[in-house]
């Protein structure tokens, strides 16, 4: 018999307490019957429920987690068959968030079905997109959902023991997981005999050591059992043989965070939010170029537009957007002309990018899209972990090339072996992260392929970002301030007081230091 009363007394005991707390802040919080909403415009369009509760309970009190429904849909599994709660989760079409989008349901049914005596929950929290901080979020916000969400699995699949591999640059986030794991212990939901049943499950954390690759499953475990961090030849799915060559489940962060409140509402609740195949919402880093950057959900089969002008309220200084960049490393960047694409699995795969584990970053018409591809591309080379030629020395070839192009050494044949390198290093690496790393190479040439003619062909930047191609000279409009030479650190621009200065181009490096003192805007850029 599952003990749920300690749950409910501690819901009835706490709920005044926190109800009261929040319609303190009324300005802040809507509170009605015992369902909590942020207010404001930024938290119209979102739909919450892996952020349900970030940002209104204290993550730090178990109590204000269980007032809000927390760990009841544990004790709501603990009384139904493993396969009934397998299907519910099968029904739910809940995808993996962490970026292939598996059906989670058919991942634990896989594990559930291999017969062995011991079975392993992992959560994946190494987050190492660049702008990307979701995971982080919902690990210091609400660590609970994460713990809940895993045990349920753990449970359902017939696992005992699960790992949360969390960044160790996220101290914050260890610290909210360490205490939130030793309050589920002390109140029985974690650990042995959870609620008085004969179901035990414990969860460890494990510090990665901030390898991008790590975030790759099969490299995860090896950090796990004490390797280094590198990719398995994949003969056998996780859920057969992963951990220690044992059944193995690995989610996300997100992912876990959805699981109890699928069972709590039901399948149908949460594939009537979304699109037909990609049920639920999705949690983005919205950062770059944004009046509102921040932490969004979204239900899938929004459009870029909405979020973008929606929710993040537009680009600043009335500028044109040019781009989104999704999936980080592994993704492509979307043109403006494309912003009416749906946010779903399906769509973003369709336009040449994917979902990945949910950085959105927007780009201006002051960015340069030969240099994004260059910056994406030189932190897949440093995070590559060597393993495979096509990644290891393919990426670096790639990187040589766009240098060139940025520093106006690059030629128009360049532009075609970007191309053809890039289809032989995403057919022939061996993990996601060699497959996956020339997408922002092909999607920028793609969609932006006039910025790539023009650097090698024109030697010219649009952006003016690409110190190698650029070109300074002062004009007539000149009062001879001084003000630029003596900002020069090359002591390139010469002339007397209250003449017309000039700029000497072999001693020029084109730092633009002279553009930005000039007060006249005497100094042009080409």
């Amino acid at each position: 018999m599952v003990d749920i009363e300690r749950l409910e007394v501690i819901k009835e005991k706490e709920s005044d307490k926190l109800f009261s707390r929040l319609r303190k802040n009324a300005d802040k919080y809507l509170v009605e019957d015992d369902k909590v909403t942020l207010k404001g415009d930024y938290y119209e369009k979102q739909v919450r429920i892996a952020l349900k509760n970030f940002d209104i309970i204290n993550p730090d009190e178990i109590s204000e987690y269980i007032v809000l429904g927390g760990y009841f849909s544990l004790a709501k599994v603990l009384e139904m068959d493993r396969g009934d709660v397998i299907d519910v989760i099968k029904k739910s079409n809940l995808r993996g968030r962490g970026g292939a989008g598996f059906p989670t349901g058919r991942k634990w049914e896989t594990a559930y079905k291999t017969d062995d005596y011991q079975k392993y929950i992992i959560c994946n929290a190494d987050e190492g997109d660049p702008g990307a901080y979701m995971d982080r979020s919902i690990l210091e916000g609400d660590p609970h959902s994460v713990l809940e969400g895993m045990a349920i699995a753990g449970y359902a699949v017939g696992a005992d023991k699960g790992f949360i591999y969390v960044r160790a640059e996220y101290p914050g986030a260890v610290a909210s997981l360490l205490n939130a794991i030793e309050d589920a212990k002390a109140l029985g939901v974690l650990g042995d005999n959870i609620l008085d049943t004969d179901f035990c499950f414990d969860i460890e954390l494990r510090l990665g050591a901030g390898a991008f690759v790590c975030g790759e499953g099969t490299a995860l475990m090896e950090s796990i059992e004490g390797r280094r961090g590198m990719p398995r030849n994949k003969e056998f799915r996780t859920t057969v043989k992963g951990l220690w060559d044992k059944p193995t489940v690995i989610n996300n962060v997100e992912t876990f965070a959805n699981v109890a409140q699928i069972i709590e509402n039901g399948p149908d609740w949460f594939r009537s939010i979304g699109t037909e195949k990609s049920s639920g919402t999705k949690v983005f880093a919205l950062v770059g170029k944004i009046n509102k950057p921040g932490l969004v959900e979204v239900p899938m089969g929004m459009t870029i537009y909405d979020i973008v002008y929606g929710i993040g309220g537009g680009i600043p200084e009335m500028k044109r957007a040019k781009a989104v960049q999704t999936g980080g490393p592994s993704g492509g960047c979307i043109p403006s002309r494309l912003f009416n694409t749906k946010v779903d699995f399906e769509s973003l795969q369709e336009i040449g990018s994917i979902m990945g584990s949910g950085g959105l970053v927007v780009m201006d018409e002051s960015d340069c899209m030969v240099d994004i591809a260059k910056f994406f591309l030189e932190f897949s080379v440093s995070e590559s972990c060597g393993k495979c030629t096509p990644c290891r020395i393919g990426n670096m070839r790639l990187y040589e090339m766009l240098e060139k192009l940025t520093q106006g050494t690059g030629e128009v044949e360049d532009i075609e072996k970007l191309k053809t390198l890039s289809d032989v290093i995403c057919e022939t690496s061996l993990c996601g992260l060699g497959q996956s790393s020339p997408n922002p190479v092909l999607s920028t040439i793609n969609y932006f392929y006039d910025e790539y003619l023009e650097h090698a062909q024109d030697k010219k930047c649009r952006a003016h970002v690409c110190q190698g191609l650029l070109f300074y000279e002062i004009s007539d409009k000149c009062i001879g301030c001084t003000r630029c030479q003596t900002k020069c650190p090359t002591g390139a621009v010469y002339g007397s007081v209250r003449e017309k200065h000039y700029i000497d181009q072999d001693k020029c490096i084109k730092c633009g230091e002279c553009y930005k003192a000039c007060p006249v805007y005497a100094i042009d850029r080409f």
